[in-house]
Order: C-alpha cells, then structure tokens, then sequence
C-alpha cells in the first residue's frame, strides 16, 4: 500500500458499481466503492460531481463502503429547468437512498453537500444516524468579513462563468486546471486528473457538465442565512465538522477560520470540530493529508456512532 503522502500511486480501492438510481422524479448518476458494513452517502459541492470522493473512497481502503451521488443539475444526471435549491436536492438524495433500501446513514457532504446534508437531516431525519459536514454548512453574517466574502463571492463568479464556456478537448481543460494555483504540484495526482476528466462531456470541443442555471439556483438558495442557521439550531444527531487550513488557493485564508467554528458550535454546541493542516478547500477530498485525514475520520466517527 502507499503512503498517505504519495499523490502519485494508483488508488487501491475500485469502483465496484456506476450507474443511475431513481431521485425525485428524475435519475442521479452514482459511484459506490466496496466496504464493511452500512455505506456512507457522500453529497459533492456546488459544480463538482461524485468523483469528488474518490480519494476519501481510496484511503478507506474498503474499510466502509462509500455511495457517491452525482446531483440533479451535475455530473451525469438528469439536467431539468428545474427545481433546485437545498430542499429540493434532499428530496432526490432522500428517494435514490431509499431506492437502495438504506436506513439511517452517515451523511458526508463538501462544501455545498455540507448544507444539503443537513437539510437531509431536518426533512428526512429518520434516514441521517450522522452528519459529517467538510468545509461547509454554514453561512456567516455578511455584516463581518466584508474581503473576505467578496473574494470568495469573485470565486463563484468566475467559476459560473466557467461552466458557460467550451474547451477544445478533455485534455486541454485537465491542463488548463493543471496551471492554476487550485491544485498545486504536490496536490496533483490521479484522483485530480479523473475528477476533471469527469468534470466535462462532449467529443472534440468539451464543456462542464454542470447546469449552470441550476448553480445559480443553488448559489441563490445558499443566501438565506435564516434558513441555514435554523436547520442547525434543530440539528439532533451527532455531527462532525471537518475544515480546511486554506481558503480556495493555498494562499487565501481558510472559509471557516476559528471565528465562524465558534458561530457554528454556538448554533449547535455538539458538533465536533478539527482543522485539517496542509489542505484547502478543494485538496482536502482530492488530495493528501486530506483525503487520509477525511478518510480516517470517518471510521472513527461511524465507529463511535456504532459502539
């Protein structure tokens, strides 16, 4: 097996099945990878797609088994005009587990998946035994942290904007990632390349799969404070929060520095807490130490949430 440090090795871990399972009232494309025991139900982030976890899937090493949901609007599964929003997606994360026969799971969502999981929660909490929010969950007061806000908002633009354009192949956009300062050298690795492989469909000219109208929809969703606070203040089953060093790029600052860790807890004080050193908010799943860190997590708080 290699190290936890070495990007470069294939992962171990295979997908045992792909393919679509039944939402609400349209069909998610799907990843599971092999493991003991119940799976954990992994929710990607806002223009992402299921492979996001395919490096936590690696170094869970079969110790669990992951199912990883492509979301309406994403990925491979069905794109309609509509709804979207955070309520919308827990109903069709809701419908595909139940297609599965799943009782009450260990819900894992990223950055947007984070505050779909715990709507999942609040609708459909007899199918959450956990929630394991990375990077993501919470909105702070706009009134605080007005530079910070505005580059992660420069962010989203930018990456909406993305999703809008062509590239002339599946390798030109791999390298295009390649030399932007998201993925750094010692982040690189096989998990990277086959996420953004995924990331874009077409023959010849290539675009992100990712509905963009359905993102702004999200983004949208993603402004009503009241309504994130509240799913948090109801929140009743145990919860872990798993956050980054950095922000976006190495060299921003983290999305959920100590002072929103302490607003969080303040909503809910029995959410676990811990910082994942040496990671930002993209190579915390796609990278190491993070993919390691989230992995080894994961075990401990299922093991806990069983004993």
């Amino acid at each position: 097996m290699s190290s936890a440090s070495d990007n470069s090795a294939t992962p171990r871990t295979t997908r045992e099945a792909r393919g679509r399972v039944s939402g609400d009232s349209i069909e998610l494309a799907f990843g599971y990878w092999p493991g003991r025991g119940a799976p954990l139900v992994g929710l990607h982030g806002l223009t992402a797609s299921y492979l996001n976890f395919i490096g936590v899937a690696a170094r869970l090493s079969g110790r669990l088994p992951l199912l990883a949901l492509d979301l309406r609007g994403r990925g491979d599964s069905d794109k309609p005009e509509g709804p979207y929003g955070f309520v919308q997606h827990a109903k069709d994360v809701a419908a595909a587990m139940r297609s599965f026969g799943l009782g009450p799971s260990v819900i894992v969502g990223h950055s947007m998946g984070a505050f779909i999981a715990a709507a999942l929660a609040a609708q459909f909490p007899e199918l959450v035994s956990g929630l394991v929010l990375v990077d993501g969950g919470y909105v702070p007061d706009r009134s605080s942290g007005v530079a910070a806000d505005a580059a992660v908002n420069a962010a989203l633009l930018e990456r909406v904007t993305q999703l809008r354009e062509t590239y002339p192949s599946r390798e030109a956009y791999v390298a295009l990632w390649r030399g932007k300062p998201h993925f750094p050298a010692d982040a690189w690795g096989p998990w990277v390349q086959a996420f953004l492989e995924y990331e874009v469909g077409g023959d010849g000219p290539v675009k992100p799969k990712a509905y963009d109208a359905g993102v702004v929809a999200d983004l949208a969703e993603g402004m009503r404070r009241d309504e994130i606070v509240s799913r948090l203040r109801a929140l009743r089953v145990p919860a872990l929060l798993l956050r980054a060093e950095a922000g976006f790029l190495p060299t921003q600052p983290p999305l959920f520095p100590d002072s929103r860790r302490d607003e969080i807890l303040a909503l809910s004080p029995h959410i676990e807490d811990r910082k994942i050193p040496g990671t930002t908010h993209y190579t915390i799943m796609l990278g190491n130490p993070g993919a390691t860190a989230i992995a080894n997590s994961l075990v401990d708080f299922s093991a806990r949430l069983n004993s």
